[in-house]
């Protein structure tokens, strides 16, 4: 299995967590999905390996999640799962993929926990802020 990164480039973190792949790894496999939308069966493997409800994964910044009333506790995953099938925006990111597991990489040094990277390893953010591998 190849590395997979479910990217937004218009998001800093999922600009830094591709770049820590790129830095460390190499070229993942890169997919827009803001172009391409999601499938519900996409969706259901993806947070089932991360381990993340799709409650866990709605963005509500940034997004309509609230103008669409999602944001209420009693919302059914179900019904999160078809907002986030029509507005694809909803789906926090980046999601990463690798040989190692699934992780919704946010802050965007949780992708280290991902790769094969030494300890110790560093990494300078789009911000400035360097972050270490564990």
């Amino acid at each position: 299995m190849s590395i997979v990164i479910h990217h937004n480039p218009a998001c800093g973190t999922s600009r830094n967590v591709l770049e820590i792949i790129r830095n460390f790894v190499g070229e993942p496999t890169v997919i827009e999905y803001l172009d391409t939308g999601w499938t519900r069966p996409q969706l259901q493997a993806l947070f089932a390996m991360a381990g993340i409800t799709p409650r866990d994964a709605l963005r509500t910044s940034k997004s309509p999640a609230q103008e669409l009333g999602l944001t209420d506790p009693s919302i059914t995953d179900d019904a999160l799962l078809d907002a986030m099938i029509e507005h694809p925006v909803l789906v926090n990111r980046p999601i990463v993929c690798t040989p190692k597991g699934a992780a919704l990489c946010r802050p965007s040094e949780k992708v280290f926990d991902l790769l094969d990277i030494k300890s110790g390893a560093s990494f300078t953010k789009e911000d400035g802020e360097v972050v270490t591998a564990p």
